[in-house]
């Protein structure tokens, strides 16, 4: 491939690509709907058009070798023409088919027998369940009589299925991100609210996970069928929201070595080209998938300063057709935190952020987003971590979020 790709989006993870492209003497052309986007501030060009716009794609298409994508809310019926036209899609539109709807995602996890929370569709609650017809046949003109006697049924209450109970994890099988698009389900009465003001059809529900731990891997597959994976790391939230990651995870080698070989096993089963982030649970029940995201992702943004080739720049090669890069990590650790809005604002923040780039090994990426809003990620900073030992690593990141959160406090936690 040439050396000149395309980008479907236009937020921050498209300006980190488009600064990884730049780096490594890539034109990168986004396509996003206004010129103040993050990534039109770097990328060689930009179509102006909403991210659906069919025709804009093809635009972009005509300036790229391939395209990519900043996220997975894609039509993928509405893109087919474009790719069997000739247009080169990374990942492939078929691989994409089983991880842009979390349905799906959970149906592919049960396929290939990788563990994950058990679910059901929100519109299972609505089948009524079947009747039973009697065994006997009934005595003569014992069905009218019956008839006779019947009264109008009363709705009954939808049921959860055997071995379920509240609380439940709520999930909008399309669209969701940074909380939204989930609820915990903590009652009868909850549910029947969700069912009363969503379509059932569009949710799914979860068994609730109590877990030790919130992991995360970043891995990649080039054309050649070469997979690389991150190091393993833990991630943590707030109000749904990744508030920090800390690499590499405190986890044994066996947890690792699971989650790379679920990785290794997605990216084959979906012949996947590209970068490919997993979620995790670990807890009494193991390693569980919790959701999958064909795309660089939020847990692996240490990657920048933290491994010798980042996970924009992993992404920019494989699109761009070159081999993996190193995925190692060249310090001894790192955290990385999320700069969430804490208020509704216009402010720049230039005294926070002038404090925060004077802490000790710290790398600010500021987002340029022109409005601040409560829990709206404008932008992360990235701190090394010296200690090598797991349990010393932690102690350090705590001191390190704690010097970051006396500049930059977490947005007020939500009303549930």
């Amino acid at each position: 491939m040439g050396s000149s790709i395309g980008v479907v989006g236009g937020g921050q993870l498209a300006w980190m690509l488009a600064a990884a492209a730049r780096e490594q003497g890539i034109e990168l052309h986004v396509q996003t709907p206004e010129l103040t986007d993050p990534a039109a501030r770097l990328a060689t060009s930009v179509v102006r058009a909403p991210l659906g716009d069919l025709a804009a794609s093809r635009r972009l298409a005509e300036r790229a070798s391939a395209i990519s994508f900043e996220n997975e809310w894609l039509d993928l019926e509405a893109l087919a023409p474009l790719e069997q036209e000739g247009v080169v899609f990374i990942p492939r539109l078929q691989s994409l088919a089983d991880l842009v709807c979390k349905r799906r995602q959970r149906q592919l996890l049960e396929r290939l027998h990788l563990p994950s929370p058990r679910w059901f569709p929100l519109e299972q609650l609505l089948t009524p369940p079947p009747v039973l017809e009697p065994e006997d046949p009934p005595v003569d003109g014992a069905e009218d009589r019956a008839a006779e006697a019947a009264e109008p049924e009363t709705p009954q209450p939808p049921q959860l299925p055997p071995g379920f109970d509240f609380p439940l994890m709520a999930k909008a099988v399309r669209g969701g991100y940074d909380g939204r698009g989930t609820r915990v389900i903590r009652s009868q009465a909850e549910l029947e609210a969700l069912i009363e003001t969503e379509d059932p059809g569009l949710w799914l529900l979860e068994e609730f996970v109590a877990f030790e731990q919130e992991l995360a891997l970043v891995a990649c597959r080039d054309h050649l069928g070469a997979v690389q994976c991150y190091p393993l790391v833990e991630t943590h939230q707030h109000d749904q929201v990744c508030e920090w990651v800390l690499a590499p995870a405190a986890a044994s080698q066996a947890v690792e070595a699971r989650a790379r070989n679920v990785a290794a096993s997605l990216l084959a089963a979906l012949d996947y080209v590209g970068v490919l982030s997993i979620e995790f649970f670990y807890g009494r029940s193991g390693l569980l998938v919790n959701e999958l995201a064909p795309r660089t992702h939020n847990s692996g943004h240490y990657t920048i300063e933290a491994c010798r080739t980042s996970q924009f720049a992993q992404q920019v090669r494989i699109v761009a057709g070159e081999p993996l890069g190193d995925t190692s990590m060249q310090l001894s650790g790192a955290l990385m935190v999320n700069l969430l809005g804490f208020e509704t604002s216009t402010a720049a923040y230039a005294r926070q952020r002038q404090a925060l780039e004077s802490l000790a090994g710290a790398h600010l990426h500021w987002y340029g987003k022109r409005l601040a809003l409560p829990g709206r990620k404008l932008g992360h900073i990235t701190l090394e971590l010296k200690a090598s030992a797991a349990a010393e690593r932690a102690r350090e990141a705590a001191l390190r979020l704690a010097e970051v959160r006396a500049i930059w406090p977490l947005p007020p936690a939500r009303t549930p």
